[in-house]
Formats: structure tokens, sequence, C-alpha cells
């Protein structure tokens, strides 16, 4: 029943690290403990979705890490690839290639991880398929193919801030993460992008790139016909002088809803083959995304994994707040009630707020 919803189980392990125990070791035991051999069957196809870091971001999980869980993924059965799809805003990871390369440069290349790179949304954030969801807001959500024809997911989360939804968790890795550039611009924005007519050359490779013939040249301006644009997006980042602009009118609680949504879209075909794993350890004010990383606004948790996005986000805040004697994300960013989320997570099924810390 949609809104009801029994106590999840999510398993713990903290920092500590005794001689013949590594951090890598525990963090096999958690996988294993969470039920991984179980979600993954033999020759599965199984993205581990991640976020690789922007450039001179030093915040986001090591590589390292991402390693070890490439080797229980494939002593499971399974057939591990790193993923995640191209950024909506203009940046180091805005297409297949320029993604490619920092990743690499992030740590993340085969000889380190174990498992190859695939982009989930193609070359240029074009390669997407729309899944159907019973959401308030929305009917079917725009999702990177390859997420979506992932036979298994291990979703791996860095827990910090964020300014729109208070802080970045599974749900938002999974809804904001793995949602296609329409995707991730129907999330941001109500409205369709414009031209700054300031910065428009009039080249027509906006024109070129449209798939669905919204945009024209006049008076040698670039101009897009909001009635006829499909929220593509793609015209952002083929503009070679960066004139086409995002209209970043949605509020924080709409954000946040929107991003469950799409997660919800996520989990579909997937509820019995997915699982988390979070990584509470410098606790950025700010989202991966940015090209730094601030110091952290929390002490380090440790390590959490679940079969439940709301539970194990509401797991990582709690903890996280016990540790900081406070709430660290209110302190942050003041204006944004970061439960929206998780309320209208477990309003559309996606998982609980009621949970189980189990430790290891």
């Amino acid at each position: 029943m949609r809104g009801f919803c029994m106590q999840s189980t999510v398993w713990f392990t903290d920092l500590s690290a005794p001689p013949g125990k590594s951090l890598l070791d525990k963090t096999g035991d958690l996988l294993r403990a969470a039920g991984l051999p179980e979600k993954i069957g033999a020759g599965d196809l199984t993205a581990v979705k991640l976020h690789f870091g922007e450039k001179g971001n030093t915040a986001f999980i090591r590589p390292i890490f991402v390693r070890k869980v490439v080797e229980e993924i494939a002593a499971a059965g399974g057939k591990p690839f790193l993923t995640d799809t191209n950024t909506l805003y203009l940046g180091g990871r805005c297409n297949a290639v320029d993604h490619l390369r920092t990743a690499i440069t992030n740590g993340f290349a085969y000889a380190v991880a174990d498992a190859p790179i695939v982009v989930a949304d193609g070359l240029r954030g074009e390669s997407a398929l729309r899944v159907p969801v019973k959401g308030k807001i929305f009917r079917e959500v725009s999702l990177g193919a390859e997420i979506v024809n992932a036979d298994a997911m291990v979703v791996l989360t860095h827990f910090k801030g964020h300014e729109l939804s208070g802080f970045g968790g599974a749900i938002k890795n999974l809804g904001m993460g793995c949602a296609s550039r329409a995707g991730k611009l129907a999330q941001h924005s109500s409205v369709s992008p414009f031209v700054d007519p300031a910065a428009c050359i009039g080249c027509g490779t906006c024109v070129a790139h449209c798939p669905s013939g919204a945009i024209a040249v006049v008076t040698e301006k670039a101009l897009i016909d909001p009635k006829t644009c499909i929220g593509c997006a793609d015209c952002i980042v083929v503009c070679p002088e960066h004139a086409v602009k995002i209209e970043w009118n949605e509020a924080g609680p709409a954000v946040q809803e929107k991003m469950a949504e799409h997660a919800l879209g996520v989990l579909e075909g997937k509820r019995g083959s997915i699982l988390f794993l979070t990584f509470v350890t410098q606790v950025s004010p700010f989202c991966d995304c940015y090209g730094n990383s601030d110091r952290p606004i929390s002490p380090d948790v440790g390590i959490l994994a679940s079969d439940d996005p709301v539970a194990i986000d509401q797991a990582c805040a709690d903890l996280v707040i016990r540790a900081s004697g406070s709430d660290p994300f209110r302190k942050t960013h003041p204006s944004i009630d970061w439960t929206v989320q998780l309320s209208h997570g477990e309003a559309l099924g996606l998982g609980c707020r009621k949970y189980e810390l189990a430790a290891l």
C-alpha cells in the first residue's frame, strides 16, 4: 500500500580498522551482510552508480573502495561497470568524452577500479528511455538508457550537503544522478531554456541539433519556441558560445519531490536487484559537482548499506546529527527542509523512514 511501509534494515560499520581488518575488508562484510550476493544473478550486467567528482573536487568516494565493490559483484557472478549520467550544466562531465577524462583524472581508470566506465546517457546525454511512474508530478520520467537496461545496480553515494535538497544521499543519487539531461532539466526548471542574445552569434548550431525544430535564427539571434520545445536540453551543451541558459526556477521542495519521483523510475524492475552503499565521510557542505570541496560540516561517521534508499538516507542524516550535536545541513542551508525528499519518497512507496540499524 502506498504510504505504508515496514521497518527496513540499515547495516552500519564505523571507521575503526584494527590490525588484520582493513576498512576495505569491512566494506566487503557490509555488502555481504546487506545481501549483495542474493541481488546479483550469474552474468548480470551490474551498474555501479557513483559520482566521479568534478575536476578539483576531493570529497568523492575513493576509487579503491569502488574496486572493492567491483570485486564483490564479480564474486557474486555479476559483470560490473561504473556509470553516471552527463550533467545538465556545462563543465567537465557534460559529454561522455569529457566525462571519461574527468573520471580517469580522478582515479577511476580501469587499472584502479577493475571495471569499464559506461556513461549511461551516451555521448551528449541523448541516450535516454522514458519510464512510467505513478507520481504526484510525473507520469513518466526520462532516465539514462544504460541505467534502465542494467540487470542490477549497486548505488555508491557520498553523503554531503546540497543547496536544493539540504543533503545529497541515495535518493538524489538515484533521482538526479540517473536522470537523462531532459530528466535533470525537468527537475530543476518548469520552463524551456532561453537564449542570451548578448552571447548568441547566430551560428545555427543549436538549430541543427534541436530534435523538435523549436529553435530558429531570427535577425542573427537564436530563439527558442517554448510551445515546441520538448525539454531535451541538447541546445545547452552544443552551443559553442554558451549562450543557451537554464531558468533555475524550481524551489527546493519541488526539486526534492521531482527527484524522488525520478528515483522511483530507477527502481522500476530492480526492486530485488539493487543495493545502496553510502559513505558518510568528509561530509562537504555542497555537492561533488563543485570544482572544490570545502572543509567538512560533520565528523566522519562510517559506511552504511541497505536495499531501501529512504531508510539509508534517514539513517545517515540521523547519524550525522548525532555526531555533530546539531543539524549541520540546516545550519548550512537554513531555508531547505531536507525531510521533503524522505516524506515524499515514503509516500510514493520508494522506501521507509523507519529503520533498524544493524552494526557490524
